[in-house]
């Protein structure tokens, strides 16, 4: 089994997330993770979803996916086709002896620090999961008090766009 990502855009209307995530949980799919948000099309929003599934598996759910009603468009993004970033916030202890540290540590890894306590730095940072992860092992050494992370937002590279697609062009 390997790693795969899909862009499913959907109809922006009550349940349609239930409905697609449901549907990977039924056949025992693990969901590394899930991000969904408003597209550039009014009514539409895009699922970035990804998912541990050999070949035949991931095209049975791509069928039965298309199968439901509120789903417009669904492409595999390929890593080498596609930017894919993950988002992450790390509140971090630091007082004044360390806070320098902290500060350069994250502009090494072109994070931002978004809040400022008198014992924490809270950073955001965005980049490939490997990247994030190295971050975090880089700032452990400090105190992490605290990480929450994004799902995967992935589009493709280039100027092609997912065409805007009404449910009467589907069928």
């Amino acid at each position: 089994m390997s790693k795969h990502t899909l862009s499913v855009v959907v109809q922006d209307v009550p349940g349609v997330l239930t409905r697609v995530s449901s549907l990977f949980a039924r056949r025992a799919f693990n969901i590394h993770s899930l991000a969904v948000g408003p597209t550039q099309a009014p009514g539409q929003s895009r699922i970035t979803v990804v998912v541990d599934a050999d070949e035949k598996a991931l095209e049975q759910v791509t069928k039965q996916l298309n199968k439901l009603i509120n789903v417009l468009k669904i492409i595999e993004l390929q890593p080498e086709n596609s930017v894919q970033r993950d988002h992450m916030m790390i509140k971090v202890k630091a007082d004044a002896s360390t806070r320098p540290q902290v500060t350069q540590a994250a502009e090494l890894f072109r994070g931002h620090i978004v809040d400022v306590a008198p014992d924490s730095l809270t950073i955001e940072a965005t980049g490939t999961p490997e990247k994030l992860e190295a971050l975090v092992g880089i700032l452990e050494p400090f105190g992490i008090r605290e990480y929450v992370q994004s799902g995967m937002l992935a589009i493709a590279r280039g100027s092609k766009a997912v065409p805007e697609k009404s449910r009467a062009d589907k069928n």
